[in-house]
């Protein structure tokens, strides 16, 4: 029996890429995988309000159904926040829909910790079965 091969498809693993996209890739899940965590430090964004820069440690954790998140997509796809006027709480809840979009997973949670500006820190969660 002929496996499938987990690169159909993807297009920038492997490949030089110098731009945000607007979408991740994916792959078959393997069997017995039941959570996936990503999580980064490095996600920046921009405050509609002052125009300042807003850094954020993201953690997206998803239960795999048919398909995996690959990670230089996901990179590439986190990238175009960084010049993007976003809440804290729209920017969790566009990226769970993009998780669930894409992968479709049984479930995914999508956390963000911005940095204290101001003395407050924001955390925002979206969940999406």
């Amino acid at each position: 029996m002929n496996k499938p091969n987990l690169t159909d498809g993807l297009t920038v693993l492997g490949a030089p890429v110098q731009h945000p996209i607007p979408h991740v890739e994916v792959f078959p899940a393997p069997e017995h995988v039941t959570t996936v965590r990503f999580t980064t430090e490095e996600l920046s964004s921009v405050c509609p309000v002052t125009n300042q820069p807003d850094l954020s440690r993201l953690v997206i954790e998803y239960e795999p159904a048919a398909h995996c998140i690959e990670s230089k997509s996901l990179k590439l796809y986190l990238w175009g926040f960084r010049d993007r006027a976003v809440f804290a709480e729209a920017l969790v809840a566009e990226i769970a829909d993009e998780v669930m979009a894409s992968a479709r997973p049984h479930r995914v949670r999508v956390e963000v910790v911005q940095r204290p500006r101001g003395g407050i820190e924001v955390t925002a969660i979206a969940e999406l079965p």
